[in-house]
């Protein structure tokens, strides 16, 4: 079985594949001018600089703020795939892996920053007048009503359900049973039923609870793990030069096996294991992280943008890097083990058994973040998918939590009880990840355009670059024809709602 989940995977994130994310990434970030770097400082003055103002943190009854949204965002993207699929990344693709991990975060700074721009601008209001946006809002209404594209409605529902089928993937559990199992030697199984417990814990009562829980643990462990990596860095310093001519010399010419007991690499590996532990890790192009900040409560749409943005430096040019060259400065990837095992090798090499203890801890805080932030994803996809049917949806969304924490169990039980290791479990996560990474990078290539109208609009109001249009609607639903549409869908979903319940008190 693993080697048929192997095959599949090879097969999917073929070079066709990794070309055409690449492609995608690359118009974006050439066509704005290379705006994630020639406008960095504009960037992270109203992001990292304005985290504690009262714009970041305003909100009004049923949104989240700015700063709630991106550290729910920050908690999904930041997580086990930070710790162990990097180190995946460099076990089977070499220090190569590294460049190609690097150079999707730059054109991921940009990829987010238009999900993120989209998903807000394309925002909708349920019934009970909260908001909700996301990749299936964006794609239904940007290309199928926007756009007049019939392709709109078929490439949302197939975006959707892509989406939703990624939690049968056993989200962090792996990886989190995998690091306490090696740092304190307890059963995976037994972590893995203690962790779903804890999970269900935070989701119980919803984003308000997942919310307060991220904005106090997110700071925390990403500080923390920056920390510890570059105190290593520093403890390998003479390894440094090599350690960097490594990482740009393989990316075009592949890695040869070593002696220690790593296998080789093509500098075809080296892309694809490279770009797909990057997109895993900072979700750029997943569509996933627009589910929050569609509920962000902001004065332009591409202010969100710029947190999207943020969110990709924070995790891949931060976090990730840190994993990377503690991994390759310490020398233990020549072992040629994959998985969070590799990284807890580097740590325990310059902190002996603290350093296990130390990811097996964050690793537990970064697995619960993140599972904790992509509920709040799929339960707005539900919402969408299921618009116009509330009462299911809001049963199907309650149920949701009880079977959420399922997959978990059944992922880790099913590999451990067959021997599989780590290189399945990420080969599972690849394969979930092709349905909605091409439908949503299909998707921001058809609405380019509009993306940078409103890029333009917000080079003029905030950078003072072009002519302000006074007439420019700020948001979609800023337009009286569309708030009147949205506004009819509405009535009928609540007179839907409103039978049901009557039909229901009337059965009573």
């Amino acid at each position: 079985m693993s080697t048929v989940i192997a095959n599949i995977d090879s097969f999917l994130w073929g070079l066709p594949f990794v070309f055409f994310v690449l492609i995608v990434g690359a118009y974006y970030f050439i066509r704005s001018g290379a705006f994630p770097l020639r406008h960095f400082h504009h960037i992270m003055k109203n992001t990292a600089g304005h985290m504690m103002s009262a714009e970041a943190k305003k909100k009004e009854k049923g949104h989240v703020s700015p700063f709630e949204a991106v550290a729910i965002a920050i908690g999904g993207t930041v997580g086990c795939g930070n710790i162990a699929g990097v180190a995946t990344a460099i076990a089977t693709g070499g220090p190569g892996a590294v460049f190609w991990m690097w150079l999707w975060a730059f054109f991921g700074m940009m990829i987010k920053c238009v999900e993120a721009t989209l998903g807000c601008y394309y925002r909708s209001k349920d019934e009970n007048g909260n908001y909700f946006g996301g990749s299936t809002y964006t794609i239904e209404k940007g290309i199928k009503w926007d756009l007049g594209l019939k392709i709109g409605g078929p490439l949302a529902v197939a975006f959707g359900i892509g989406f939703i089928a990624q939690f049968l993937g056993g989200s962090q559990a792996y990886t989190i049973a995998e690091a306490l199992n090696q740092a304190f030697n307890w059963n995976m199984i037994a972590v893995t039923l203690v962790y779903s417990l804890i999970v269900f814990y935070v989701i119980f009562r919803g984003v308000p609870r997942v919310a307060a829980f991220a904005t106090k643990a997110v700071p925390f462990m990403c500080c923390a793990f920056i920390v510890g990596g570059l105190v290593l860095i520093c403890m390998n310093y003479s390894a440094v030069p090599h350690m960097f001519y490594l990482i740009f010399h393989d990316a075009f010419t592949g890695t040869s096996a070593q002696v220690g007991g790593f296998a080789g690499a093509t500098v075809s590996m080296a892309m694809r294991f490279g770009i797909a532990r990057s997109m895993n890790s900072n979700e750029a192009g997943q569509g996933s992280s627009p589910f929050i900040h569609g509920s962000a409560d902001c004065e332009h749409p591409m202010r969100q943008g710029l947190w999207g943005s943020f969110e990709v430096f924070v995790d891949t040019l931060l976090v990730c890097s840190i994993t990377a060259l503690a991994v390759l400065s310490t020398g233990v990837w020549t072992t040629g083990t994959p998985g969070v095992t590799l990284t807890m090798m580097a740590y325990y090499s310059g902190f002996g058994v603290f350093g296990k203890y130390f990811i097996g801890f964050l690793a537990f805080l970064f697995g619960v973040t993140t599972t904790t932030g992509w509920f709040t994803y799929y339960c707005s996809c539900a919402r969408h998918l299921l618009r116009y049917h509330p009462i299911v949806r809001d049963k199907l969304i309650s149920a949701f939590r009880f079977i959420f924490p399922i997959p978990n169990i059944v992922i880790v039980t099913s590999i451990v009880l067959t021997g599989s290791g780590p290189d399945t479990f990420w080969a599972i996560v690849d394969i979930t990840l092709v349905i909605p990474v091409f439908t949503n990078l299909l998707a921001l290539l058809i609405m380019g355009n509009k993306f940078f109208e409103i890029f333009k609009d917000y080079k003029a109001r905030y950078l003072g670059i072009g002519k302000v249009d006074p007439n420019f609607a700020l948001f979609y639903e800023d337009k009286p024809e569309v708030a009147a549409r949205v506004e009819e869908t509405n009535a009928k979903i609540r007179a839907a709602k409103e039978a049901a319940m009557a039909k229901r008190e009337k059965r009573a």
